[in-house]
């Protein structure tokens, strides 16, 4: 089996590594924890798919994701996080106080026991599913209009989806944008009412219902879609400086499942106002708890959030 010290057993071990996961690792080895930090499948989270981060505070010039990513790594390593580059795929969590976690990683099955974990996965942006979809991921494509929208101030964008998130998105382009088209693959709108109505009032948002996006114009960038009309059964065209998939996230919690509380979304359940799981000495941060903001900025506040509220958990022990 592999073990960085042979028979020990951890303060702290943060599985994920976007902005919550580093921030945990900064403020937990700063408490002295000696955080050992699991990069994951996708080191640096969705925020690499993005071109330019530009409200994030302190960079009053843009940043690239994977730039901004990286920097988060390099100040993590300055305060000896030990980084792996595996990605853990089982864990067994304990149900007593100070009880010992274990986490599984590698195809041999080698693991580490930590008395503490921060669980800092994040969230996986749902796809549409079509050609050039990933490959034009912050060129064109985008999951966050706060994000990129303003990169398509007055030109024309899309959204696709018919929930509260895509009519939020839709909303927040409205005010900056051209025109945008809202294409819902039902014939009617799943959003609240409240939503619906806004939407509806205003004058540059074409509301497109029975639509499926069936192609993607454009190589090294997007150019437009596509569009498929279920309703007359006619594909037209539409040139598009931006396209925002906003049909929904998946938390990406299945190694926690039956191991921890999650809701019905499958998002882990935190005490209000804290970071705490319902299992003694484990923690979660960013989007795998935040069905709400998801934000670069909300996720690294709530990951400094896990290694205070895990510190004042081994202190008590």
């Amino acid at each position: 089996m592999f073990f960085l010290k042979e028979n020990c057993i951890h303060n702290c071990i943060i599985i994920g590594s976007g902005p919550s996961g580093y921030s945990a690792a900064i403020y937990a080895a700063r408490y002295g924890l000696n955080p050992i930090l699991f990069s994951g499948p996708n080191p640096g989270g969705q925020l690499t798919y993005t071109n330019d981060i530009e409200n994030y505070l302190g960079f009053p010039e843009s940043i690239d994701g994977i730039s901004f990513m990286d920097n988060c790594k390099k100040q993590a390593l300055r305060f000896n996080t030990k980084i792996l580059n595996k990605t853990i795929n089982k864990v067994i969590l304990s149900n007593d106080i100070g009880g010992t976690h274990r986490v599984f990683f590698g195809k041999s099955q080698d693991y580490l026991d930590s008395i503490g974990i921060i669980i800092a996965t994040g969230s996986s942006s749902s796809f549409l599913g079509i050609k050039k979809e990933k490959e034009l991921v912050g060129l064109g494509i985008s999951f966050c209009a706060t994000c990129d929208g303003f990169f398509h101030k007055e030109k024309d964008v899309a959204v696709v989806g018919g929930g509260d998130s895509a009519l939020e998105e839709t909303l927040y382009l409205s005010k900056i944008c051209k025109k945008v088209y809202l294409l819902v693959r039902k014939n009617y709108l799943k959003a609240s009412k409240i939503l619906q109505k806004k939407v509806f009032e205003k004058k540059n948002v074409e509301i497109n219902f029975s639509s499926i996006v069936t192609e993607i114009i454009g190589n090294d960038f997007l150019e437009g879609i596509k569009i498929f009309e279920k309703k007359n059964k006619t594909i037209r065209t539409v040139l598009l400086s931006g396209l925002f998939v906003a049909i929904g996230h998946i938390p990406n919690t299945d190694i926690f499942k039956n191991q921890i509380n999650l809701d019905n979304k499958g998002y882990i359940i935190v005490k209000k106002g804290s970071t705490i799981t319902n299992k003694p000495g484990v923690f979660a941060a960013g989007d795998v708890m935040d069905i709400n903001y998801r934000q670069a900025i909300t996720s690294a506040s709530t990951g400094c959030m896990a290694a205070i509220d895990l510190d004042k958990y081994l202190s008590s022990l």
